[in-house]
């Protein structure tokens, strides 16, 4: 059974708009595009390159699709980006998209019109491990159907106050458990969890007061 892992660029407040650079993505107004530039260091560099070190094909939603396919193409003989230029290029990618005609990158197939059964048809294949890379509106609705198996989080040490985030409100409630985590040394903390079942709860145990008793009557 194949996974869904999700590999994201966040900001403190959980935002993963337009990480890589002004005109990648300035929907809604966004000001702040290209923020992951200034904190990106060789040790980040290494937990990309890990993070993609074993096979995978791509899970993407349109537009991260679209901005993928300007790019990773035209970097095949890039010294700089070769590695990753090519693996996204072997790689199949399956895209959630209205029009599969217009998928001209090699490789690329459609999720169908339901975009969840069709990722759930995946993860019941045989191959490489699923990795979704941006692609916000894509990532809710696997988050809403429980779909995520491992998140690879690598966390920046800045507020951007809006944009598209990491979860909504529409995300299915569940307990991740911490695998592996590290900081680069510009601050970034790189976490990676993976599911492990439902939500647990308590309490510790303490007297219930007259006070504490009229506090939760006046929530109703």
């Amino acid at each position: 059974m194949r996974k869904v892992i999700v590999g994201a660029f966040v900001s403190l407040d959980g935002v993963m708009q337009a990480p890589g650079g002004p005109q990648e993505d300035p929907r809604g107004g966004f000001k702040y595009g290209g923020w992951v530039a200034p904190w990106f260091d060789e040790a980040l560099g290494s937990a990309v390159d890990d993070m993609m070190g074993q096979p995978f094909d791509l899970l993407l939603g349109r537009r991260t699709y679209d901005i993928f396919a300007a790019y990773w193409p035209y970097r095949l003989e890039d010294h700089e980006y070769e590695g990753i230029a090519n693996k996204f290029d072997a790689c199949a990618k399956y895209v959630a998209t209205h029009h599969p005609e217009t998928l001209t990158w090699k490789g690329s197939h459609s999720l169908g019109e339901d975009v969840v059964e069709g990722v759930r048809k995946l993860k019941q294949e045989d191959g490489p491990d699923l990795l979704t890379q941006g692609s916000t509106e894509l990532l809710h609705q696997l988050f809403a159907a429980d779909l995520v198996d491992r998140l690879q989080v690598m966390t920046f040490p800045v507020v951007l106050g809006k944009g598209r985030r990491l979860f909504d409100d529409g995300s299915h409630a569940g307990a991740f458990r911490l695998v592996k985590s590290s900081a680069t040394p510009n601050g970034v903390a790189i976490a990676t969890y993976e599911r492990s079942g439902e939500v647990p709860t308590g309490d510790f145990g303490q007297d219930v007061t007259a006070a504490e008793l009229e506090r939760r009557r006046t929530l109703v």
